[in-house]
């Protein structure tokens, strides 16, 4: 399944222009998806629909999906029935997240919706929900799922839950989502904004670390910006993610030479398939420089966890094989030519074997 980038937008709290602005400069960068909060429709149906309409047109322009969080309320407010969505697509919505359940019936029979809208469903829970959905013969293409986000500090998921959260819904198939922050972003649906994360780990993570984990751990499609709105570089440096294979950045030590960045920089790697605890190995590269020198520098002290090392002159066939630490250990043989920036180590744990990566230096 394609993987997209997406932002937020809370036309309820936000100017207009503003948000056009934003879907315009974050569109330049390659976002596809917008969630757009409609929990907080405080106007009658008439003023709803032309705000939202008018935003929702001119983000189809530029190539946007959008799907609208609703509420029960806001379905009671503006006298929508849940047996009758032309009010969302009179909008031009494409979908509609649903922000609380029902009995799983109700869902799956909203997927046969004469408009062909997407019915999101709250993914940030480890109940059979989906399960039950699916029992009542859902229209599967038209079924998303999407985490919350969790404005609080502290509050949102730990990892492990959110894993067996998304699992449910990765394992039938299903296109997911989740949100990570902005560290500069100050809009969201509600008057307390510490972020707005779907995992905790995240709260405090720079965008684009957050987003490399979400699309490493191979359960989220769809990565979203939950709060608005996220400055040009924070725009620009999820652009530049790729969205398949993890791309640590490295910082390169003072002795590391030209062969060295070669091997590091210039090739695709991938984890040998039967794999060590002590080190991601990288084997093939060293067929290719095997005619090239590779004297001894920093090869006498312990290896940390992250660091990049190159085998040396001293280490017969292996020589210009790459290796990452996952286990501090010394061996003379190789070099350390760099290291893995820090905040990016929680990514190693999903270098499985025959997974495939690559590195830039910082």
């Amino acid at each position: 399944m394609k993987r997209e980038l997406g932002v937020s937008v809370y036309p309820d709290h936000s100017d207009p222009l503003a948000d056009k602005e934003y879907l315009t400069l974050a569109q330049k960068y390659g976002f596809k998806r917008i969630f757009m909060s409609m929990l907080e429709v405080s106007k009658g149906a008439e003023a709803v629909q032309a705000k939202f309409k008018d935003l929702i047109s001119f983000a189809k322009k530029l190539g946007y999906e959008t799907i609208l969080d609703v509420a029960p309320a806001v379905f009671d407010q503006l006298n929508i029935s849940y047996n009758d969505l032309t009010f969302f697509h009179e909008l031009g919505a494409d979908g509609i997240r649903l922000d609380l359940g029902f009995d799983g019936s109700k869902e799956a029979m909203l997927t046969y919706n004469s408009f062909g809208l997407a019915i999101e469903l709250n993914m940030s829970n480890d109940v059979a929900y989906l399960d039950n959905i699916l029992t009542y013969q859902a229209n599967r293409p038209f079924l998303y799922g999407c985490h919350n986000f969790y404005p609080q500090e502290g509050t949102a998921l730990p990892y492990t839950f959110f894993e067996r959260c998304s699992q449910r819904f990765k394992k039938e198939g299903i296109r997911t989502a989740a949100f990570i922050t902005s560290q500069i972003g100050t809009i969201g649906p509600w008057d307390i904004n510490d972020g707005l994360p779907t995992l905790e780990m995240h709260r405090h993570l720079a965008v684009e670390v957050a987003a490399k984990h979400l699309f490493a751990t191979n359960l989220i499609d769809d990565v979203i910006i939950g709060n608005a709105y996220a400055s040009e570089a924070e725009l620009r440096a999820l652009g530049h993610v790729n969205r398949y294979q993890t791309i640590f950045r490295v910082s390169f030590v003072d002795e590391a030479n030209e062969v060295e960045k070669q091997i590091v920089l210039n090739e695709q790697h991938y984890r040998r398939g039967d794999i060590t605890e002590q080190v991601i190995r990288s084997t093939a590269v060293r067929q290719k420089y095997k005619t090239y020198n590779n004297p001894p520098h920093d090869s006498t002290i312990e290896f940390q966890v992250g660091d990049i090392v190159v085998g040396n002159d001293h280490f017969g066939k292996y020589k210009n094989e790459l290796q990452i630490v996952l286990h501090p250990h010394r061996d003379f043989r190789k070099n350390k030519i760099g290291q893995i920036l820090e905040e990016e180590l929680i990514l190693l744990p999903f270098i499985q074997p025959w997974s495939k990566f690559k590195f830039e230096e910082k």
